[in-house]
């Protein structure tokens, strides 16, 4: 089975990568993984602030995972896998990708001004990486996703 590989955060590329990811799945009979990443958090002198700025940022990205999830099962019938890890973003992604030889492509979103650090770096490395990368137009209408996937 087909795996696509989407990573989630609050922005428009992002949404527009996991509608174009659950549109292939659904034509390939495949699934979406979502993995949201939690960024390290500027360190606190203070433990109990520390830890509680952590799992705010923590909760957020869970959040907003399971938000997008709920979105696909109630399009498609099908749940998608949810990760929430945190660490910085490349390293966090590469390591997925590590423990989950059944993805079939990572999909990751462009944004119209710039690509993004995420993209910027996968891109670069792309022949590297043990399956292929999707990088999707973030300016794309819902419409032209589904004429294209």
């Amino acid at each position: 089975m087909r795996v696509y590989l989407v990573i989630m955060d609050e922005t428009e590329e992002a949404r527009v990568a996991l509608r174009f990811a659950s549109r292939r799945a659904a034509k390939t009979g495949g699934a979406v993984h979502i993995l949201a990443l939690v960024p390290p958090q500027d360190f606190v002198a203070f433990g109990g602030v520390q830890a509680t700025i952590e799992q705010e940022a923590r909760d957020r990205a869970e959040m907003l995972a399971a938000s997008a999830a709920g979105a696909l099962q109630s399009e498609g019938g099908k749940l998608p896998v949810i990760s929430v890890r945190q660490g910085e973003g490349v390293k966090v992604i590469r390591d997925y990708l590590a423990e989950h030889a059944e993805v079939a492509a990572l999909v990751l979103g462009a944004g119209a001004d710039s690509p993004g650090p995420l993209v910027t770096h996968f891109a670069a490395v792309s022949g590297s990486l043990p399956c292929p990368l999707f990088v999707v137009p973030g300016g794309l209408g819902d419409d032209e996703i589904d004429r294209l996937s």
